[in-house]
């Protein structure tokens, strides 16, 4: 059984809660990336900032994103997959939840990110399809 350990991103790196939008911004931007896990001080996750999220709940409202703090987008609670799960599952969760990567948690710890291209690059082709289906049908959150 191929596992999100499997084929994850290793070491993701984290937004601080006390970082600002422009501070993740500009850090998504320096590592070619979409979305940032937010880390608190203890460094346990506590949600999530996407690119999205940074253009349609900031910029487009006005906010100053060198003032507004990460931590603003961390009261939802964050969909993880465990590092241990399989691939199947990951797919399963993604759907359900609508977003397109995944932390990759070992026990309270952030081992890795997960997204849909590792996914479809690492699920049988006869379940590729239902990849597309899930991506094409879920509303997306980030």
């Amino acid at each position: 059984m191929t596992t999100a350990r499997d084929i994850m991103t290793p070491g993701a790196e984290c937004a601080g809660v006390n970082d600002t939008v422009t501070q993740a911004a500009q850090k998504m931007r320096d590592l070619g990336v979409g979305a940032l896990p937010i880390c608190g001080e203890d460094n346990r996750l506590k949600g999530m900032i996407t690119d999205r999220d940074i253009v349609l709940n900031c910029v487009a409202e006005g906010m100053d994103t060198t003032q507004t703090k990460v931590q603003d987008y961390a009261g939802a609670e964050v969909v993880t997959i465990g590092a241990d799960d399989s691939v199947e599952e990951a797919l399963t969760t993604m759907s359900r939840a609508g977003v397109r990567r995944l932390p990759v948690i070992d026990g309270h710890d952030l081992v890795g990110m997960v997204s849909q291209a590792d996914i479809a690059r690492n699920l049988p082709e006869d379940r590729v399809g239902d990849l597309l289906e899930a991506i094409s049908s879920a509303p997306s959150t980030d």
